[in-house]
Formats: C-alpha cells, structure tokens, sequence
C-alpha cells in the first residue's frame, strides 16, 4: 500500500524535484561564481537575496497558487474555469512584476539604513537593482509552472527550469567576469544575468501553455477578460499564501541582518551565506513532493475525497523523510565537501575563519532541513484546500520571538552565529508542531476555494 502511494506521489513529484534542483542551482552556480569573484560580493548578495525574497515571495506565493484552483476544478471537473482563473494569475503577476521595480529607488536608502560595512552596502544596492527585474518574469513562470502542477503535468516545467539555469550559468560567466568581451560587472553581473535568464525560462513557459495541443480544451485565447468575482476570489486564499513565504522571508531577512552585525559580521555573513546556499539545495526536492502533495490535496479535495487527501499528505511526508534523512547525515560527516564549492583565498584570513564556522552551522542545517521537509508538506496540504490563513498567521507569530529575538540579544557573543542558527532549528520545530496539530484535527478536509 505505501509503495503505491508513494508512487504516486513520485509521479507528480519527480519532475517537480528535478525543475527545483535546476532553480536551486542555478542560485548556487551565482553564489559560487561570486564567490570566487570576491567573499564580500557573496556576502552582500546573500544579504541582498533577503530583502529581495520578502516582496518577492508575496508575489511569486501569489501567483503560483493557481495550482490549488487548477487541482481542485480538475478534481471536481470544471475544466472551463481553469483557463479563467491561469489568466487571472498572469494579470497579478504582470502588475506585481512591474511595481516591484518601484524598489529601486529607495534601494540605496534602504541597505544605508541596515549600516552593513560600506564596502558590502555599495555591492548591496548594484545587487538588488540589477535582480529586481527578474520579479516579472519570476511571477510568470510560477503561473505557468502552477498551472501544470494543478493538472498533474509536471514534466513541462523540467523544460522551464533547464532554459532558466543553462541561461544564468553562460550569463554569470560572461557578466561576472567579463569574460569573451563582456563588461566585468562583478555583483550587479549576477543580477542582471538572473533578469535575463528568467525572461528566457518565462518566455518558453509562456509559449508551451499556448501552443501546448493538451491545452486547447481550455480555450486560453477565449478568456482574456476581466472577472472580478473571480479575482477577489482569488486574492482571498492567494495572498495569504504568498504572504506566508513573505513574512517567513522578513523574519529570515531581519535574521540575515542581524548576522552582519554580530562579532566579526564579515564571517558570520559569508558563513551564513554558504550554509543557505547547501540548505536550499538540499530542501528543494522535499519542495518538489511537497507540490505534488498540495496537487493531489486539491485534486481530492475536488473530488470530494478527503481521506485520499490525507492519504497523500502522509506518503509525501514520509518520502521527504526518508531523502531528507540521508542528505542531512552528509552534513555532519562530510561538511568539507560543501565548504570547498566556495573556497576563496583571495582574503585568506577571512576565508580561514569561514571554513571554521561552517561545519558547526551545517550540522545544525541538517536538523532544520529534516524538520522543514515536514513543514513544507503540511503546510502545503492545508493550502491545497485552501487553509492558507492560518498557515500565514503562524508564519506571522511564532519566527520573531523563538529566532530573531535571541539572535539580536546575543548578538555581541563570541560564537552567537552558531547560536543563532541553534535558534532557527528550534524555530522550525515550533511551526512544525503548531502545523501538525492543525493537520491532525482536521478541518482542513472542509475547505474548497472553488
């Protein structure tokens, strides 16, 4: 019976983990080519990708909760809604896209305001200005990409992902650097070279939706029209979605912040950025089961089938587990193979301090990773039915108080980067409790957003 489940589970999942892996490494072939370019441009675009994320997750959460509407009007069979409601996905990510470039403007007064070295604040604001206008055509792509979770379809967005991460590695060696003719633009390089990389990915996302012959029962080209009952519907279970990746990311922010402020803030920032950088490569594939876990929740949900909701639900936390569990142990035992993708010996001195403090935070990632993999298919079921404000109320309450508090009271501490990621662990065993006793009362099985 759990082979079964787990099959199906996998069959929705696989390319879904294969699709993040690409996303996610492509943010690690930026951090490592920064990384080799100077340990300060890396750590300023980690700092960077903080700030970034907040508003950029209320956008892209946003957007990619189509995937809920799409699975349940599949489960319950009203396929005439889905073209509908994907084209009402793409006007919020065209309008989030382009406000978002609004930022730029106070970008400079902004990282003067967090008082980071002066050094790190120059790199800081060429960074956030030049990733900015990866916001549009990132929104996009998590409509399209949601819109084939939702089906069930997930080996489209392989494609996607691959044209985005060939794109940014040939763009960051060439901006980076300067190499074949190429300005050296160093930080601002990185950006620019996910902006354009991600117009790529969006663009043949876009024309697969289209031309796509499975897709023509939608009849997408017939519903380029405003409905707005269904917009506000979707706004209702939409935004708080978004807002739980956004108000996670603002506490993350504010952590990272305060990282650059510690004893040493140089090391802690850098150290920090690399553990980041290992944990989102790790956690991505459990990202990946927990998509496919939200897929099958609406799907049904939509069919009026709770149990085999909750059924999914279980098979994607116990896969996650058991990926999770042996990725985790590599931390502990072989943290050097991790550390040596950003060897730098450019500042021999700060690197020398790094190298010491990121086996201590990677064992500490190894706990936070397990625990996340549970809280990412929880909390990605309660948004299949659509359960999503409560899920951003708990991201809301409980990071503030158990991670960025303790970390900026102990921030003059000799070793408070190692706490402070001692704090985080425990974090995410709090929200991984709170989820798991909302999961388990069951409300949930109740929700529809259709």
């Amino acid at each position: 019976m759990y082979l079964n489940r787990w099959k199906q589970i996998l069959k929705i999942a696989w390319p879904l983990i294969i699709a993040n892996s690409f996303w996610n490494l492509q943010l690690t072939i930026d951090r490592m080519f920064l990384g080799q370019f100077s340990t300060e441009a890396l750590g300023a675009a980690m700092a960077v990708m903080g700030v970034f994320w907040v508003p950029m997750a209320l956008l892209q959460g946003t957007c990619s909760y189509v995937t809920t509407f799409v699975a349940q009007y599949t489960g319950a069979n009203e396929k005439e809604k889905i073209s509908e409601v994907t084209w009402h996905a793409f006007v919020i990510a065209i309008f989030g896209g382009l406000i978002f470039l609004l930022q730029n403007l106070c970008s400079q007064w902004f990282f003067q305001l967090i008082n980071h070295p002066t050094s790190v604040q120059k790199l800081e604001v060429e960074y956030f200005n030049s990733v900015a206008y990866s916001a549009l055509p990132t929104a996009l792509v998590a409509v399209v990409s949601g819109f084939y979770t939702g089906l069930g379809q997930t080996q489209k967005i392989i494609t996607i992902n691959f044209v985005g991460l060939i794109l940014n590695a040939l763009l960051d060696y060439l901006l980076i650097f300067g190499n074949w003719g190429f300005p050296q633009m160093g930080v601002a390089g990185a950006g620019y070279a996910t902006a354009i990389a991600t117009y790529g990915a969006a663009i043949i996302g876009i024309y697969m939706l289209i031309v796509d012959q499975k897709n023509q029962q939608f009849n997408f080209k017939l519903w380029i029209k405003f409905n707005y009952p269904l917009f506000l519907n979707y706004i209702k279970y939409g935004l708080p979605s978004g807002l739980q990746w956004a108000l996670e990311g603002l506490a993350f922010t504010v952590f990272l912040i305060i990282m650059g402020r510690l004893h040493n803030g140089e090391v802690a920032l850098a150290s920090s950025s690399i553990a980041v950088t290992v944990m989102m490569l790790s956690v991505l594939p459990s990202m990946g089961v927990a998509q496919a876990v939200m897929s099958l929740v609406g799907q049904n949900l939509g069919e009026n089938k709770p149990d085999n909701a909750e059924h999914a639900t279980w098979s994607g936390i116990q896969v996650s587990l058991i990926y999770m569990t042996c990725v985790a142990t590599s931390f502990i035992f072989i943290p050097e193979f991790y550390l040596s993708w950003f060897a730098n010996q450019e500042n021999a001195h700060l690197w020398l301090e790094v190298s010491h403090v990121v086996p201590q935070l990677l064992k500490l990632v190894a706990v936070f990773t397990i625990l996340d993999s549970l809280y990412l298919n929880i909390s990605f079921a309660l948004k299949g039915a659509g359960d999503t404000k409560f899920v951003s109320l708990i991201a809301l309450i409980t990071p503030w108080p158990i991670m960025v508090l303790p970390t900026y009271l102990i921030k003059e501490w000799s070793n408070a980067v190692v706490w402070s990621w001692g704090f985080a662990a425990l974090y995410s065993l709090t929200i991984v409790v709170l989820l798991l006793i909302r999961f388990k009362k069951g409300l949930w099985k109740k929700m529809r957003v259709i």
